[in-house]
């Protein structure tokens, strides 16, 4: 599971001329599921993505997590982050995990979030053409895989 979490003054997702989700301060996190992702991978992801320490503090030093400066999460699915691209430039897109594997673990991330951040997450639709607007704030922008935990 991949998460690319943006840092953002403000961040909204359109779906069909229609907001569907919209944040000022806060998270914009695009996630991308595999077929080997599991409850696990939500959960250590989540935490991850909660505990972010990436905004200024008095100082200016990056210290504070969403909570410390109640922040808000746009999360997107992004299967698109499982993109192979080593043969040709037509990238492939074999690793990102099937609607019946990713919704469940999609879905599940959302209420996981919510429950940790303790605020309801908004969120695009899955498998929707979407449109996400976002103001960077930095920019900062970090990039975790649950594969990758060492």
């Amino acid at each position: 599971m991949i998460a690319v979490i943006q840092r953002v003054s403000e961040a909204s997702v359109t779906i069909e001329g229609k907001v569907e989700g919209k944040i000022d301060n806060g998270f914009l996190v695009l996630l991308g599921i595999t077929h080997t992702d599991t409850q696990e991978d939500t959960e250590w992801l989540g935490k991850k993505i909660i505990g972010m320490r990436i905004f200024g503090d008095a100082e200016g030093k990056m210290n504070l997590d969403l909570k410390s400066v109640n922040g808000n999460i746009l999360l997107i699915s992004q299967f698109t982050l499982h993109a192979n691209t080593k043969k040709g430039n037509r990238p492939s897109f074999i690793e990102a995990a099937r609607p019946e594997t990713a919704i469940p673990l999609y879905e599940k991330m959302i209420a996981f979030l919510g429950k940790e951040l303790g605020a309801p997450i908004q969120c695009g639709i899955f498998g929707a053409d979407m449109k996400v607007a976002l103001l960077n704030d930095g920019p900062v922008t970090i990039v975790i895989d649950s594969k990758n935990r060492i």
